[in-house]
């Protein structure tokens, strides 16, 4: 059963095809979806191995990600600043989608959310999306130059 409103977050740097899984399952899973995505401070805090688009640009992909999918009417964008966004704060929220990788932070924010009087979220899990190597396609390995943003190797 669909859900009414689900929450997603992420950084969304090098817009992949583990981001594009990420939210087409979010749309699948909610009507609504509220997209945390990483301020600028927070990506500092974060210590990536790597540089990372400004948010200006981030959310530029991920609004053509959006509107491409006839999703962006359904969705609504906000800039989080910590692990959490607005999971901790926002009553409206009936789940959360997540890959295998986030799984332990939905858990983490189930537990906060209980302490604070919230309703528990209900937590959709994806797997991680595969390279042509069956390594999980990500932003890092983009970066390094190891794969393009479909997950195809690129030959040295």
């Amino acid at each position: 059963m669909k859900m009414a409103v689900v929450a997603v977050g992420g950084t969304f740097d090098e817009f992949h095809k583990g981001h594009e899984a990420l939210l087409l399952k979010a749309f699948e899973a909610g009507e609504h979806v509220k997209i945390g995505l990483c301020s600028e401070n927070f990506v500092k805090k974060m210590d990536k191995p790597h540089i990372t688009a400004p948010y200006s640009q981030r959310l530029k992909d991920l609004r053509a990600f959006l509107l491409r999918n006839g999703l962006l009417e359904r969705a609504e964008i906000s800039s989080i600043d910590d692990p959490f966004g607005l999971t901790l704060s926002d009553s409206s929220l009936d789940g959360i989608v997540v890959s295998k990788e986030t799984e332990r932070m939905a858990q983490l924010i189930n537990r906060k959310r209980s302490e604070l009087g919230l309703p528990l979220l209900r937590i959709v899990v994806i797997d991680m999306v595969p390279s042509d190597n069956h390594i999980p396609v990500s932003t890092t390995r983009i970066r390094c130059g190891e794969i393009d943003r479909e997950g195809h190797l690129i030959g040295k």
